[in-house]
């Protein structure tokens, strides 16, 4: 089976399934983003920490090339630990990030559950994705995804609710978790939710960042999301991440927007 990336050690050579939409020689936010927050996760034991929040700064486009993570505690804890990564192509600092892992035990707490319950994946047709303008036909949102609407389309700019899920491994001959699951779909909110045209507008995500209230099941994510521009070239975009069980986190994006 093809993976998103291959390699160990820190440093991991991107498929073409990690390529985004924008430039061909470059990659999807979610590709990195995912690969961050393994990074995070592996510095743990298996025990009883949420990867409560990951926030990622991407500081210039991703290079389809050889990357290099690390990621180190800032704040060790029984309670609450603080932990940096940082993701690098070709000795430049690539993206930029910060996690807080919360411990996790058994709390008696209200659940709140979805105003309207959004219709299971398997009711859904597959998306089939368009080809971006820079023509390769392989790339994270066309091979390394599949999505399934249950509002809105790629092709209707406003909010739009979709199931994502990983067709492939992120790293060759592991499983993703479900924490590396939520991120690598939650990078996808401003590109469902699009208030503007593909083909005439720029609205690059320039960060990233994701809450978890607890650890994801399944294999399916789902974004129910917004985006909001301001008058000047900016726009936020805002996405609530569900599972099969119901509401598991949310996700923000901050959007660099300009005609193209």
């Amino acid at each position: 089976m093809s993976a998103i990336f291959t390699g160990s050690g820190g440093r991991f050579v991107p498929s073409d399934h990690a390529r985004g939409p924008w430039d061909a020689e470059s990659l999807h936010g979610g590709a990195p983003a995912a690969l961050m927050a393994r990074a995070v996760e592996r510095l743990e034991a298996p025990g009883p920490m949420l990867l409560s929040r990951l926030s990622i700064e991407f500081l210039g486009a991703v290079p389809l090339a050889e990357l290099e993570v690390d990621a180190r505690i800032v704040k060790p804890g029984g309670r609450l630990r603080i932990a940096e990564v940082s993701l690098a192509a070709d000795g430049r600092e690539a993206c930029r990030g910060r996690a807080v892992l919360i411990r996790r035990e058994e709390v008696d707490t209200p659940l709140r559950a979805a105003a309207d319950p959004i219709a299971p994946p398997e009711a859904l047709a597959r998306e089939d994705i368009p080809l971006p303008p820079h023509g390769h036909p392989e790339g994270f949102a066309r091979t390394a995804m599949e999505l399934r609407f249950a509002a809105g389309r790629f092709t209707e700019p406003g909010p739009a609710t979709a199931w994502f899920r990983l067709r492939m491994p992120l790293v060759d001959g592991e499983e993703p978790s479900p924490a590396q699951r939520a991120v690598a779909a939650a990078d996808f909110g401003n590109g469902i939710a699009a208030e503007l045209r593909f083909e005439t507008h720029l609205f690059v995500n320039t960060e990233l960042t994701v809450h978890l209230t607890r650890e994801p099941v399944g294999e399916w994510i789902a974004l129910e999301s917004v985006t909001e521009h301001g008058p000047e070239g900016t726009a936020l975009a805002a996405s609530i991440l569900h599972d099969a069980d119901g509401r598991v986190g949310r996700a923000a994006q901050a959007l660099f927007v300009a005609a193209r």
